[in-house]
């Protein structure tokens, strides 16, 4: 079931509101029940098959967590590694098994039968979210128990598909809070708001620029520079809408029933490094890395050089929890080298007291780190080596400059001088060209130009990294009034209006 499909927003979600408060009245017990089941049904519109497989992972992970808690000196760290062995063990199995098998192929020349395991949608979400739950018991942070708030902790469905990887302080007492089970107009009112932008950036920014994404890495055999990196860019931009767009729903969705989850998206692309990106995209992955890979690798703490190790490995360990294959490995390495020379550079220029504060070298800072982060969206997107060489190769100009025939028609006098510049122009395919530039500007404008959610909401739910200032920022600020109802109505209609075949979020497959 997806968030933007008729059947999620017209039958399944105002059945589960209503019912949800309607049994709050009598029991908040009840009504947790009522939510956890109504979150196992929204798993199930996916497959029934894997509701036992997600349901035995809960009570053994909730037993486990038991153990640790009662038990205490060594035994209490055997407990903790049995559980996270098997959990690895579990995702290892429906994740792994298949790239395991490709590589022993590979390397030892034998032809062992792939599995062909199909992956259960959300596994690596709800693996993550019960390790930290454990770690979290093992260091004594645990102090809720009760095991309905932990199956609607787990099993909660505006976050069980594609995250926010959750710390359970962060939501199993809200459970427990009498202000969870109370209708509020207010909630209904923000949240609404904040899921029809969240809906509007899916269906009507993010599925307008996939086709065109698509296209470069799917069907073309042309990759000059402009097509190249206009594909490239209308991916980059796609997955940008796309994932933002699904925290944005997340959050919306979760507030009609009173509950607050934590910000996972904060315009990543404004970043003006690639430590504080990713500070900025998938926030809680990037914290549950940092907690329960990198500080207990030894962080920073042990020199530049171990540091730097450690980063690395924990990128590399980080692509492949977005898939099984070289080419997230490749897309984790570049990001933690990425890292290494961003801390490098911090060294150097403390120590040679580099200025940095002017707004020129912010922009150039940023658009710096747009393009690396592009670079690695190239192995990222591309399944095949051969085919990301050829990417990189048109970005970095080595198949020429080319542009549609049409549209050197409608340049007069001014083709002869590019054809002189070394420009060529090719038949067909100017529909394709216009089409994806101009989605790209238009989502780059929205992307680096516009306030972001949380800055429109910064008045009601908001937490903005950034500083909110300029009179686009202003007039953008979310307020319960006539024109924001206007506004939000308008929004909800355009997007119904492009539902006619809802499409997965790119967040679904990992």
């Amino acid at each position: 079931m997806l968030f933007n499909s008729f059947t999620f927003l017209f039958v399944f979600l105002p059945i589960t509101v209503i019912g949800y408060f309607t049994l709050a009245r009598k029991s908040h017990v009840w009504a947790a029940t009522w939510l956890a089941g109504a979150s196992l049904v929204f798993y199930g519109g996916w497959s029934l098959a894997y509701i036992p497989l997600l349901l035995g992972s809960i009570f053994f992970n909730y037993g486990m967590g038991q153990r640790i808690a009662a038990a205490s000196g060594r035994s209490r760290k055997r407990w903790l590694t049995c559980a996270i062995v098997a959990d690895l063990g579990l995702l290892g199995y429906f994740k792994y098994a298949d790239f395991f098998i490709a590589g022993i192929n590979y390397s030892a020349a034998t032809e062992l039968p792939a599995l062909s395991i199909v992956l259960p949608i959300g596994i690596s979400f709800y693996t993550f979210t019960q390790i930290a739950y454990l770690v979290d018991t093992y260091q004594g942070k645990v102090h809720e128990g009760r095991f309905i708030h932990y199956l609607l902790f787990i099993t909660y469905f505006p976050h069980l598909i594609a995250g926010p990887v959750l710390h359970h302080a962060e939501m199993m007492p809200q459970f427990d809070r009498a202000s969870s089970y109370r209708f509020s107009q207010r909630n209904v009112a923000v949240g609404l708001s904040i899921f029809a932008i969240g809906l509007a950036k899916k269906v009507l920014i993010a599925d307008s620029l996939a086709p065109h994404a698509g296209f470069l890495f799917d069907q073309s055999d042309q990759f000059s520079l402009l097509l190249a990196w206009g594909g490239v860019l209308a991916y980059a931009f796609q997955l940008y809408f796309d994932f933002s767009g699904y925290s944005d729903m997340a959050i919306g969705i979760s507030l009609l029933f009173g509950i607050r989850l934590p910000l996972n998206f904060d315009s990543p692309y404004k970043a003006v490094n690639i430590i504080e990106f990713w500070r900025r995209w998938h926030m809680t992955l990037s914290r549950f890395l940092r907690d329960y890979l990198y500080i207990p690798l030894g962080g920073n703490r042990k020199g530049p050089v171990r540091r730097h190790v450690n980063l690395m490995i924990t990128m590399v360990l980080g692509g492949l929890w977005h898939g099984a294959g070289l080419n997230f490995v490749v897309w984790g390495a570049l990001h933690g080298l990425y890292l290494v020379l961003n801390h490098g550079w911090h060294a150097l220029a403390a120590r040679i007291r580099f200025p940095r504060s002017s707004r020129t070298w912010r922009i150039a800072s940023i658009a710096l780190t747009f393009v690396a982060v592009c670079v690695a969206w190239v192995f990222f997107r591309a399944t095949e080596f051969d085919k990301a060489a050829l990417i990189l190769g048109g970005m970095a100009g080595q198949y020429g400059v080319s542009l549609p025939a049409s549209i050197g028609l409608q340049l007069g006098s001014l083709k002869p001088l590019l054809e002189q510049a070394g420009i060529e122009f090719y038949l067909g395919g100017g529909a394709r060209f216009i089409g994806t530039w101009g989605w790209v500007v238009l989502a780059a404008a929205i992307a680096f130009l516009c306030p972001n959610t949380q800055q429109i909401m910064r008045h009601h739910e908001a937490r903005p990294m950034d500083p909110v200032h300029g009179p686009l920022a202003r007039w953008m600020a979310w307020a319960p009034s006539r024109r924001w109802a206007a506004c939000i109505g308008a929004i909800l209609i355009g997007s119904l209006l492009s539902l006619s075949r809802p499409t997965e979020f790119l967040y679904f497959q990992f």
